[in-house]
């Protein structure tokens, strides 16, 4: 293929195509360049495996830390498992390219984007999401495409296109849109409670340098002179199809406007699939329903479920009823309660709707809990952690139970940027916060409940967040010109339907959106009706947690740990710290307290007993005191030399007595005036250029000794009788 370099310009930002320069074996590739970040990624694609029913697209992230000049840590020095942000990039990757493949397509299809450079100013997971669609027109693969994706960022009152790291820092809005020729087909956004209105005209600004970027993208096939590939969907044997149809439309239509409980529902249907397949059983072994099935095992299943979706869209889009016998935009029964586990869980919040139930668990920690980032990104730390577990038995299936898989991380992840923009900031609160959301039953929008029970469990926790935060999942049916928006969807809902499309805020405005098609692409007319219809429903939800807990708990757990938080100046870190942690260490170990020290001179002291913490504080602050001449103080004598004594006046700091300076008459032992453990009141002579403290017992006023001892001055003593 010839080598050729492409510039796209748009909003002061430029991306750069190069094409027929690396990996040449790939089955397309491209190396995708912003400032000095640059990206290659390639897509390949191979024969299909025997008795594969899906899709197997396979899409991997790769970060390498020779992209910003880094080694990497441990014993083997090179990468190892994925970091978190490189799972969540992939699944940036996979979500808007997923549905543009034709549904029948069985071939494995890899997509591999690997950051060689990175400049730490321009994020590299939008353009490797660009990127892929590049390489997979240049692959030849059949693919309703091109798509492209921009970040929108939000600074004051102008919003931006593809904004650096510092930029979405400051600004109030990180927003990806990913789109296609027919329409948006993906947004993710963090966002400090904005109103729905400038979330739409964000999207629309969006999709319009979408636009500009597949016409790029068009214009740099046709100069390669490569013919999109336009791959027909295989002819089908109608023959079973035809004979589910008539057996099964009218009793799968019945049961679907029962309005039964999932449980009950499901059932009636696999009983209905059941009776089917025994009369498929018993026909004779030439007949060509019983063939169909016995060639293809899953055949059955798949056609049955096909008729299934078709009636119940069928339903929603001609008579407007769901089948549970919900509205469009009505939600599902709620219940919220906190305070659910011992006070040792430093605060639960459980929440439910419908079938779906989230336990939320909330843990509070010290600076040293936070979570280090060896990544790319420029952030290195994290003070808020939010995991999230989907154990098989929420769906009532067993299988092994394993690390986290991507949907795990993107859950989780999902429902942080949801509620970071209510947390109190550090300085407010120094804890660094745990939260895991287990789901115990699941039946739709998991995530979402994930919001709601963590806003619970937060403010049981005693966590003071800004506003509490809730969420709800939208749906959509679009049959033709028909389109039909579902509030709070349930499981079959997501899975029979065309979008999911997750919204989450406070009263004020939203901070989290999430949306992901099956079709190819949404006009942003239906997107900003979508959002504006979960507004109600967030509400809604809102109300119902409220009434369980209204305000953040005033008092934390008593096994959450307390936290003093004060600076020192940060020459002083080293003299805290003392020879190799001799200092800190004994800090620790007489009071049993955890202290953490950062670079800045900010000290966290830490400790299930606040009188202990206050201990640990006023030692370090007696190491970091800077006395000066005249300053009185009760000591311990601690040694006794020949010339004088040695005074600890503060914890870890201590000044000598010359044998002079111990009385006003002439002392010929130092042994006849101090011992060792004495208490003795002492003022500051002077401390000399080299830091040492010479003290004295001469000259010192009653009232400064009663100070120093802790008591009423020797002048406000009321007189003797």
């Amino acid at each position: 293929m010839q080598e050729i370099d492409k510039s796209i310009s748009f909003d002061g930002r430029d991306i750069r195509l190069k094409v027929g320069l690396l990996a040449p074996q790939a089955g397309g590739s491209v190396l995708i360049e912003s400032g000095e970040t640059s990206v290659l990624v390639t897509a390949t694609r191979s024969t299909g495996r025997e008795g594969i029913d899906f899709l197997p697209l396979l899409v991997d992230y790769e970060e390498r830390l020779y992209a910003a000049g880094r080694i990497p840590g441990g014993f083997l020095r090179r990468e190892g498992r994925p970091p978190e942000r490189a799972t969540l990039t992939s699944r940036l990757i996979d979500r808007p390219m997923r549905p543009l493949f034709p549904g029948w397509l069985r071939d494995d299809i890899q997509i591999v984007a690997s950051t060689m450079s990175m400049d730490e100013q321009v994020p590299p997971d939008v353009l490797a999401a660009t990127g892929a669609s590049v390489a997979t027109l240049l692959a030849k693969i059949p693919f309703n495409g091109p798509m492209a994706t921009v970040r929108v960022g939000l600074l004051g009152d102008d919003f931006v296109i593809n904004p650096t790291y510092e930029e979405i820092e400051k600004g109030d809005l990180d927003l990806i849109v990913a789109g296609s020729p027919d329409g948006v087909i993906m947004v993710e956004a963090g966002a400090n409670q904005l109103p729905e209105q400038d979330v739409v005209e964000a999207i629309d600004f969006g999709y319009e340098v979408v636009q500009d970027l597949i016409k790029a993208q068009n214009e740099l096939i046709a100069e390669l002179g490569i013919e999109r590939v336009i791959a027909t969907k295989p002819e089908a044997d109608p023959t079973l199809e035809q004979f589910l149809a008539e057996r099964a439309t009218a009793p799968v239509k019945a049961i679907l406007t029962e309005f039964a409980p999932k449980p009950e529902r499901d059932d009636k249907l696999d009983a209905v699939k059941a009776e089917i397949s025994a009369e498929i059983t018993a026909k004779p072994e030439d007949d060509p329903v019983r063939q169909a099935v016995e060639q293809n095992p899953k055949a059955l299943g798949n056609t049955y479920k096909g008729i299934t979706k078709k009636l119940m869209r069928k339903q929603i889009v001609e008579e407007g009823v769901r089948i549970d016998g919900r509205k469009l935009d009505e939600v599902r029964q709620l219940s919220s309660r906190v305070n659910l586990l011992p006070s040792r869980v430093h605060g639960t919040g459980l929440f439910q709707r419908g079938l779906t139930q989230v336990l939320s668990v909330v843990t509070l920690g010290t600076s040293g809990d936070a979570q280090m980032m060896d990544d790319l990104h420029p952030d290195d730390e994290k003070r808020y952690l939010h995991h999230y577990n989907f154990p098989p038995y929420s769906v009532g299936e067993t299988r092994p139970m394993r690390s986290p898989g991507r949907r795990e991380v993107g859950h989780g992840a999902l429902a942080e940027r949801a509620l970071v923009p209510v947390l109190p900031a550090k300085e407010d609160f120094p804890y660094v916060i745990r939260v895991v959301s287990e789901v115990l039953s699941s039946d739709g929008s998991t995530s979402m409940g994930s919001v709601c029970g963590s806003t619970l469990g937060l403010m049981d926790a005693g966590v003071p967040i800004t506003k509490p935060v809730s969420g709800a999942a939208m749906g959509l049916i679009k049959e033709g010109d028909e389109v039909r928006i579902l509030t709070d969807i349930q499981g079959i809902e997501d899975f029979l339907g065309d979008m999911d499309f997750k919204v989450a805020g406070t009263e004020t405005g939203i901070t989290a959106l999430q949306m992901d098609m099956k079709i190819t692409g949404l006009s942003v007319e239906v997107i900003a009706k979508a959002i504006h219809q979960a507004k109600p429903a967030r509400l809604h939800i809102l109300k119902s947690m409220m009434e369980a807990i209204s305000k953040p708990r005033d008092v934390l757990s008593p096994f959450a740990p307390r936290l003093l938080t004060f600076k020192i100046d940060p020459d002083m870190i080293g003299m805290v710290i003392g020879p190799g942690g001799k200092k800190i260490k004994s800090i620790t170990e007489q009071t049993g307290a955890k202290v953490d020290i950062s670079d800045d001179g900010t000290i966290t002291v830490s400790s299930l007993d606040g009188k202990k913490g206050e201990a640990a504080k006023s030692m370090i602050e007696a190491i970091v005191f800077k006395p000066s001449a005249g300053d009185v103080f009760l000591g311990k004598v601690v040694r006794i030399i020949p010339i004088g004594a040695f005074v600890e006046f503060l914890p870890g700091q201590d000044g000598m007595i010359h044998i002079s300076q111990l009385a006003d008459y002439r002392v010929n032992k130092v042994e006849d005036e101090v011992s060792v453990g004495d208490e003795v009141v002492v003022k500051i002579r002077e401390v000399d250029n080299r830091g040492r403290v010479n003290l004295t017992r001469l000259n010192i006023h009653p009232d400064e000794a009663a100070a120093a001892r802790g008591e009423a001055p020797a002048s406000e003593e009321a007189p003797a009788s």
